[in-house]
């Protein structure tokens, strides 16, 4: 079993690193353009082995896509981040190139993977490696849910003081501030949380989530790590070991909550072939105006990429 990442960034080694403390994969390959960054980082993870005791081999490699051959997983988090004077257009141009450049190499050397987004803009890079790699969208598809819900998540846990262990919840659209938390789909230990917290401190909370990502820039001057590496690497031991878990992912819609050809957050189920189900909600009408507002959003990002 091989698994893939590449991009040996703050993301993409936190992801390897995950799947190495958890054996996801007997083998783990980081790949980077830049020499000696992939191979440093995946040989200080191995030193960790005999320390937290785990099995599974992280190898990395500069640029050498023959090495990931016959990978059943491949996450991508390469990119560039938009730099001062860097308008969205460009930085979608930028970040298209690479994702198509790698999305190409990974299914010339592993034409069966199953491929994980993870580059930015999110929904839109996605639809770049979907076009590039001319496979059932089922294989290809984007980490953002995971990690939007897991901030909102981990803020009501923080608000209400019990164990994030304990909240379930659904968010959808996209990867961004128009993104839709559901609190009528949010529970704790099966109480609905409007049960448990006011309107207005809900309220808040789902505004921060919606913000989480730009919270971290501004405490760090740089995106986060930590936990999207970690939300990549709960998407790939879903599949890997077949779990048939329900996720927020960036999928394919073709016709699913009335909406085509557009890749949007919603309710799956994650197994070994990929996204196995897309889950329709019952959406009221006051839920399905913003999941449609994000999601005019999200398809003005594609077709500037369309246009390109």
């Amino acid at each position: 079993m091989k698994v893939t990442v590449v991009g040996a960034g703050n993301v993409g080694a936190t992801c390897a690193n995950v799947l190495a403390h958890k054996e996801i994969a007997n083998e783990i390959i980081l790949l980077d353009i830049k020499e000696g960054v992939a191979e440093g980082k995946a040989l200080d993870i191995w030193e960790t082995s005999p320390i937290n005791l785990y099995d599974s081999r992280t190898i990395g490699v500069t640029n050498d896509y023959e090495r990931t051959a016959g990978s059943e997983v491949v996450v991508i988090t390469s990119g560039v981040p938009r730099k001062p004077g860097m308008s969205r257009d460009d930085l979608i141009a930028t970040n298209a190139g690479i994702v198509r450049s790698v999305t190409e190499n990974v299914i010339k050397h592993s034409p069966d993977a199953i491929i994980v987004i993870v580059s930015n803009p999110l929904d839109v890079m996605t639809y770049a490696a979907y076009l590039t790699a001319k496979v059932d969208s089922s294989r290809v598809f984007g980490m953002a849910g995971i990690l939007d819900t897991a901030r909102y998540r981990a803020f009501l846990a923080e608000e209400l003081n019990l164990s994030p262990k304990d909240i379930q919840a659904v968010l959808m659209g996209g990867h961004g501030d128009t993104m839709v938390p559901l609190p009528r789909y949010t529970n704790v230990g099966g109480i609905p949380v409007t049960e448990l917290i006011d309107d207005d401190k809900l309220q808040a909370i789902v505004d921060r989530t919606k913000v989480g990502g730009g919270e971290i820039v501004k405490l760090l001057g740089t995106s986060a790590w930590y936990a999207p590496g970690a939300a990549a690497a709960q998407m790939v031991e879903a599949i890997v070991r077949d779990q048939k878990r329900i996720f927020p992912v960036c999928a394919w819609l073709q016709g699913e909550y009335g909406l085509n050809d557009i890749y949007l957050g919603v309710p799956v189920v994650l197994g070994k072939n990929g996204i196995e189900k897309i889950i329709e909600l019952d959406l009221n009408n006051d839920e399905k105006a913003l999941l449609n507002e994000s999601a005019e959003a999200v398809k003005g990002v594609m077709e500037v990429l369309d246009r390109m």
